[in-house]
């Protein structure tokens, strides 16, 4: 018998080969963990590619359009998800650890049918306040944060009215919603769901690096881009909360960091023949 070597973890880019900061994000995360982890990253809906079941990680990014899209990479992705999910249902020891971001989560909560897949009315976008439910407070994921917490959010669809016999089923829980909007009668969306104790997702990007993103934001041609579509109240609004060290710097040092540590603590103590 000996103790596994380095941990596996499998990048699943979702991002359709368009311009983004979410990938970079989750690279620079892996390789803070490099004495104790490999990383492979896998370009699913511009190449389809896809790691097999050998890895013990694997993050799924966020990515641009339609969550409900039926692209040539959708059957097989969702096939290595239920594979992931049978795997950790069959095996007593050896887990597989899935944590999925915006997009991912987004198509997988449909595959998973816990509740309406909706395009909202209009783009949520910013450093928006996000609210830890009975459930969040108590899981170990969002420990450490407040409540509420902040993320970065940029979405064009939400996942609202959860079918909770679904979630009871799976043994899913929700543990956070959007910011309360007091002022509409637009219903909450569900910001993260704990599936399993291996799988987790979020529909906001716990990967935002605070000083990555100011870099980009303060390039002109995306700052303009920015108080076009959205105003310039919003953009001097986020860049403020950018800065703030109890904003998104305190949600990217905690959540995916804290899920990649736990999960390579929990594989490299599992034993190989």
């Amino acid at each position: 018998m000996m103790l596994k070597q380095k941990t596996r973890m499998a990048i699943l880019d979702m991002n359709n080969d368009e311009p983004n900061q979410g990938l970079r994000c989750i690279v620079d995360i892996a390789k803070s963990f490099h004495d104790d982890l490999d990383y492979t990253v896998f370009n699913v809906r511009a190449k389809g590619e896809l790691p097999d079941l050998s890895y013990d990680i694997y993050i799924s990014s966020g990515g641009p359009g339609s969550p409900l899209d039926k692209g040539p990479w959708r059957a097989s992705y969702l096939n290595l998800i239920q594979q992931l999910w049978d795997f950790n249902k069959n095996s007593v020891e050896d887990k597989k650890f899935v944590f999925l971001i915006c997009y991912s989560f987004q198509v997988v909560c449909d595959y998973f049918k816990l509740g309406e897949m909706k395009p909202r009315k209009s783009t949520s976008f910013g450093i928006l306040p996000v609210h830890k439910t009975k459930a969040g407070i108590a899981d170990p994921l969002l420990e450490g944060l407040d409540d509420p917490f902040y993320a970065v959010d940029s979405r064009d669809w939400q996942l609202i009215q959860p079918r909770l016999k679904v979630f009871k089923e799976h043994g899913a829980s929700i543990l956070s919603l959007e910011k309360i909007r007091t002022h509409v009668e637009y219903e909450r969306a569900i910001m993260a769901v704990r599936f399993s104790s291996e799988f987790v997702g979020t529909q906001f990007h716990p990967e935002a690096d605070p000083v990555g993103m100011h870099t980009h934001f303060s390039d002109e041609t995306i700052k303009q881009k920015v108080i076009n579509n959205f105003g310039e109240t919003k953009y001097n609004d986020m860049m403020d909360k950018m800065d703030d060290p109890d904003k998104i710097i305190k949600t990217y040092a905690h959540i995916l960091p804290k899920f990649i540590k736990s999960a390579i603590q929990q594989t490299t103590q599992q034993l190989i023949s």
